[in-house]
Order: structure tokens, then sequence, then C-alpha cells
């Protein structure tokens, strides 16, 4: 079948284009296989090709050691998809053959720039609305916050909010009812105002930290940056409140790469540890956030979607695979519309992240 495959790690030149990806099979009687009618790529496409995560992926896939061969390759890349259920396990209920769903795959799966691929029941979302086009789902992102009923006149953080993952936290935090402060580059400042921002901070135009040192403490914050933020972001929260800081920048798959399985999850253990406790007792809670395919929350994203309360980005151009790639590493998230009918071309969606 066709898919977009890399045999080995590396630079954008290992990216390959076959029509002889093996057809996958049902293992689990939980599983169902999917047509895909869109993809997408996303920074950890990007962050896999080069090889991260490779250790820790590879002991997901097979943690017995039980296969034969030795190598994840030829590896489909890809983690979003939306299409119609071909096949489903004995043990699936809540769908059948025909029916229009969206899922994010696990990074330790095979991905979805591929004719097929096969998904957990759980990780599916129903398409059963009306009113929207089936093939705008792609444009859909999953987000999900364990503070939902109490979002209500909390002030909330986001760092990073014009990427991919911060748009529509954004617009879930806002439809939650909490004020929202963004912080993004002066070019995303009207795009992240739109999706709902109470206060947009341009983090180019001064220095970010004094920026939001005149702003009233906050009660979450979000970061989708990492790096030198995390030394002083949490010194924003409201003290001994129950306050959160909460970053997607983690070092645990790249511990695990540099020094194996068992020290790679020591040395995980010891920095997250230290930090959650260094600073609770500074009255504040350190946190990591780790993606986790879920249908029930895309399910209620789709009604958030439905009632209007999250937006849906502006359909810009095609890009060849490869060149959607390099346009990403640049400056761009692209979301792939449907296969054209060669199999080797997609149109993308557009959406802005911070440069």
């Amino acid at each position: 079948m066709p898919s977009w495959v890399i045999d080995r790690y590396g630079s954008n030149e290992v990216l390959r284009f076959t029509r002889d990806m093996v057809f996958p099979i049902i293992h689990f009687p939980n599983e169902v296989i999917i047509r895909v009618h869109a993809a997408s790529l996303n920074p950890i496409d990007l962050s896999m090709r080069r090889g991260y995560g490779a250790t820790a992926l590879n002991m997901k896939r097979d943690p017995l050691k039980l296969k034969t061969e030795e190598t994840e390759f030829p590896l489909t890349l890809g983690r979003d998809v939306s299409g119609v259920v071909m096949e489903c396990g004995l043990s699936v209920s809540y769908f059948k053959p025909g029916d229009e769903v969206w899922a994010a795959i696990p990074p330790w799966k095979q991905g979805t720039l591929s004719e097929f691929v096969v998904a957990s029941g759980n990780e599916l979302g129903s398409v059963k609305w009306e009113g929207t086009e089936f093939d705008q789902l792609q444009k859909r992102k999953r987000f999900k916050m364990d503070t939902v009923t109490k979002a209500k006149s909390l002030r909330v953080l986001i760092l990073g909010a014009s990427g991919g993952v911060g748009t529509f936290a954004v617009q879930l935090v806002k439809a939650w009812g909490a004020h929202v402060t963004a912080v993004c580059s002066h070019d995303a400042s009207t795009l992240v105002k739109k999706l709902g921002a109470d206060d947009v901070i341009d983090y180019k135009s001064g220095n970010l930290e004094e920026q939001l040192k005149t702003l009233p403490l906050f009660d979450f914050i979000l970061d989708n940056v990492g790096g030198s933020t995390e030394k002083w972001a949490l010194d924003l929260l409201k003290k001994w409140s129950g306050a959160t800081y909460v970053t997607l920048v983690t070092p645990f798959l790249m511990n695990m790469d540099k020094l194996g399985v068992a020290d790679g999850m020591l040395q995980t253990g010891v920095t997250v540890g230290s930090k959650t406790l260094k600073h609770l007792l500074k009255g504040v809670h350190y946190r990591w956030a780790f993606f986790m395919p879920s249908g029930p929350s895309l399910d209620e994203i789709a009604e958030l979607v439905d009632s209007g309360k999250l937006d849906i980005s502006q359909r810009l151009r095609g890009w060849e695979t490869p060149a959607t790639v390099v346009g990403m590493e640049k400056t761009k998230y692209y979301f792939l519309d449907k296969f054209r009918d060669t199999g080797c071309f997609i149109n993308c969606w557009e959406i802005p992240v911070m440069v």
C-alpha cells in the first residue's frame, strides 16, 4: 500500500515514498483498521525522524524481545488521522465498518502517512455531527486539562500560544471560562487574539520575564517552549493556592536515548522528583505532561467545534511530503490533507508557530 516511510534515522533525505508497504493487520481484539482520509505532521514526527525516543519507543513496541526482526524499519510517521473504519477487532463494540472517525496514534505504532493504519478503539473519536465537512477534521487537535470544571475565574498563562498545541489550548481554556494570557510573536498576535486570548504578550518586544511580572499572578501555566522559561515561570504562580506549572518539554525520552533504559529512567525519576519537591516547598506544583491518545477527549473537542467555541484554520496550499517537512523545520506546523490519486502528494493546512 502507498506510504511515506523512513528506513533509517536522519535528515529529510531519509523520507521515502513506497507503494509496497505491508498492509496492516489486527493483532488485538480492541483494534480497528482505518482507511486514511487525512493525516498530519507534528513536531514529534520531525524528532522521531532524527531518532528521538527510539530507545523507549522500541522497548514499548517489543518489551519482551519476541520479534525475530531487531529493527523498527521501515517506519511510517504521522500521528493524527481522520478516515473510515474498514475492519474491527472482536471486542470493538462502539464502532463498525463504514464509521467515519478521527484519532491520534501513539508514537510507538506505525503512523498515519499511509493508505491504512491500525488504531485501538479507545483512541478513536466519532464523526457524527452535522454541518461539518469530513475533510476538515485534520485541523482539530488534542489537548486535555484536568481542571475543566474549575476553570472559571482562573488566570492561565500559555507560553508558546501560537503553536499546534498552544492555539487549541487558548481556545479550550477560554471555552472553560478562564482568563487567558498568551505569549507568542507579534506576527501571530492577531491570530491568538482572535482565538480568544484576553492578553497577548509579544516575547520579542522586550524582556518577557519582566513583562509578565507586571501582570497579576497566575493559577496555571502551560509551557510549550521549555528551555530557560522554566527558571523563572514558576515565580509567576500564586503561592500556596494549588497553582500549577505544566511543561510539555521534558528530558524523559532523551535521557533514555543517551543513558539507556535503566539509567535513563533513574535519571528522569531523580530530575522530576527533585524539581517537584523543590517547588512544592515554595508553594507551587510542578508537573510534566505527555501525549496520551483519548477518544473521549476527541469527542469533547468535537462538541466544542460544533458549538463554535473552537476555530478552524484556513486552507493555504499543497506540498509534496518532503517539502512539507522542510517547511515545518523552518517556521510552520503543517496539517496534511488526503492523498491524491498518485499517493505521492498531499494538501497542507497551516498554523503559525513562534519563530
